[in-house]
């Protein structure tokens, strides 16, 4: 990408201050990432990345802060192979020793844009939407999965879980954006790359599965074969009514039991899972149809989508108090419904970054405007910073991953630097992002190693570099 004469002089500008540094500030700031031999993945491509946008940004803890994060899932949590021959791509969450397929999709997402420049990176994605694929036909209920197929779950909070659990199942908590997920990435893959590879019979046999499994989670014709209880001192952990959820009236939106947190959900027809839902419908009848030839289910998806779709523009809108209306979080389609949102994408703030809304509509900033206010129990403002958690950790523990997506949806200077400033203030001297922080104290933090939110602040800096390089060119 050529520079222009005001990005070169930002970049020169942040080059010569890194260098100025005193040795002790340049020594507090030494790489926290794997010595390359014990690296997990290298890709050149994500190596030139790094270098590229580094050099733009002035401020050196935030420019240590982007080394350390950004290529973190590739450093620590990838592991690759083949299988029958052809790539396989296990990703784990980071501490958690298992692969979810939502997580797995939005660790690498940050590393797509460059998949063109590196066969091997290319591998590593084809390999990921083939084992999802697999996944997917072991049991689209479960979100997350162990590395052998044949295996029982090695997670001690699952093994007592009172649901049907298949081998190589980790966790069978059933949330509509475990599926989305690996729709999404396939899309994106296959409008970057335009190669058939991964798209086999066994991937169209996972994703007719995908749409099958959503329409069944309409819950027309009774409640389904899904159901999950679990003996847990947290009730967030398991589903009331025999493991079936709370009572809805079917109007044609897709339940689901468990928010992208792994919290159960008040009530079942979860909103932003549903709007990502429509997207992602629409998304994979493009790749059925383009890379298949498969019009029959490309069709399937779309009447599956505009259904979906209809059902929420005649539900999920609710008062926001000033004479306009939102997107409800949960509702159950009796016309109770609650506003909250959660940080875990897809939330209602996060639809941007899925690609469900456009970031400017006008629907979308009311919702967002009220979510990142006092309206929403789940926001948390102190000494530290200010954001949105959920039930997850509890009360005033901010997630980065709040702060991050609010920072992508903002058109504004003054927000973004804010938002910054606090990301870079409340790493807890760790060099890394967190699951959540407490609003007073950053010290106080949970999951040290968490390659999702590492990812996604990764993103966020490389997305500022390109679009706005002079927010990154004086210290901050």
């Amino acid at each position: 990408m050529r520079m222009n004469r005001r990005e070169i002089m930002a970049s020169a500008g942040a080059l010569t201050l890194a260098a100025a540094l005193p040795a002790a500030a340049r020594a507090a700031f030494a790489s926290k990432r794997p010595a390359p031999a014990q690296r997990a993945f290298t890709s050149p491509a994500i190596e030139a990345e790094i270098t590229r946008v580094k050099a733009k940004i002035a401020d050196p803890e935030l420019a240590w802060l982007f080394e350390n994060c950004y290529p973190n899932t590739l450093d620590t949590t990838v592991q690759t192979g083949t299988l029958n021959g052809r790539p396989d791509t296990f990703v784990i969450t980071g501490d958690i020793e298992a692969m979810w397929l939502r997580d797995s999709s939005a660790q690498v997402q940050p590393y797509i844009h460059l998949v063109a420049k590196d066969a091997k990176l290319k591998r590593l994605f084809q390999g990921l939407i083939q084992r999802q694929a697999r996944y997917i036909l072991i049991d689209p209920y479960a979100n997350a999965f162990d590395k052998d197929p044949t295996a029982p779950s090695k997670l001690e909070w699952s093994k007592t879980d009172k649901t049907e659990m298949k081998p190589g199942v980790a966790e069978r908590k059933w949330e509509i954006d475990s599926l989305c997920y690996p729709m999404r990435l396939s899309h994106e893959y296959w409008t970057r790359t335009r190669d058939k590879a991964p798209f086999d019979e066994t991937w169209s046999r996972a994703m007719k599965l995908a749409v099958d499994t959503f329409r069944v989670q309409q819950r027309k014709d009774g409640p389904g074969p899904y159901r999950f209880q679990r003996p847990a001192l947290q009730p967030t952990d398991s589903v009331m009514l025999s493991g079936y959820g709370s009572p809805t009236k079917k109007i044609g939106l897709i339940h689901s039991m468990f928010r992208p947190s792994d919290d159960a959900c008040l009530y079942p027809f979860l909103i932003p899972s549903n709007l990502f839902a429509v997207s992602v419908l629409r998304k994979i009848a493009v790749v059925h149809r383009e890379a298949r030839g498969d019009t029959a289910a490309a069709s399937d998806a779309e009447a599956l989508a505009n259904e979906v779709e209809a059902a929420l523009k005649a539900h999920a809108l609710v008062p926001d108090g000033k004479g306009g209306q939102v997107w409800a979080y949960e509702i159950d389609g009796f016309g109770n419904w609650v506003f909250m949102d959660d940080a875990n994408v897809p939330s209602l703030s996060g639809l941007p970054l899925i690609d469900v809304v456009d970031r400017n509509d006008p629907l979308f900033r009311r919702t967002e405007a009220l979510a990142w206010s006092e309206r929403n129990p789940y926001f948390f403002k102190g000494r530290a910073a200010e954001g949105i958690g959920g039930p997850h950790i509890g009360l005033d523990m901010i997630w980065p991953m709040s702060i991050i997506t609010r920072a992508m949806n903002a058109d504004d200077d003054a927000t973004i630097l804010q938002c910054l400033r606090w990301l870079k203030t409340t790493h807890g001297g760790t060099g890394f992002m967190h699951e959540s922080f407490h609003k007073d104290d950053p010290a106080n933090f949970t999951r040290s190693w968490f390659a999702w939110a590492n990812a996604l602040f990764g993103q966020l800096i490389v997305e500022i570099a390109d679009k706005r390089p002079a927010l990154l060119a004086r210290p901050l």
